[in-house]
């Protein structure tokens, strides 16, 4: 897969982004282009900008793991402990590390075997009207 080349325009825009808290307007701005011209950029820069984010959710997953176990050691009540687990379940969730689901399935036969009974025959008769 090719990497697209980027305008050094383009490269600042992508870097002011992250500094401007992912404002585009603000990136934009700064990065020297025209507010009408904004939403194209952003448009053309869509996959750029997505693996940031996708770079961003994978540096503060070590973040969330320890946020779960400090909150899960903490002796003390920790103010909206609930909404932060889910936040750093979420953010956990979003680069892949979530729990697993197993299922166990034993089977106690001694033959491994199952044998159904006979089907018996059903005729169905139909009576024609004159």
């Amino acid at each position: 897969m090719a990497t697209k080349t980027l305008t050094l325009k383009q490269e600042t825009f992508l870097k002011n982004l992250v500094d401007c808290n992912f404002n585009p307007q603000l990136a934009g701005e700064k990065a020297g282009y025209a507010p009408t011209s904004i939403p194209n950029v952003v448009k053309s820069l869509k996959t750029e900008i997505l693996d940031l984010t996708e770079s961003i959710l994978a540096q503060s997953a070590p973040k969330a793991a320890l946020k779960i176990v400090n909150i899960m050691d903490s002796s003390q009540p920790i103010p909206q402990a609930n909404i932060k687990m889910q936040a750093a379940q979420t953010i956990l969730d979003r680069v892949g590390i979530s729990k697993t689901e197993r299922l166990d399935v034993k089977i106690e036969s001694p033959t491994g075997l199952f044998i159904l009974p006979a089907k018996n025959e059903t005729i169905i008769e139909y009576a024609e009207n004159n």
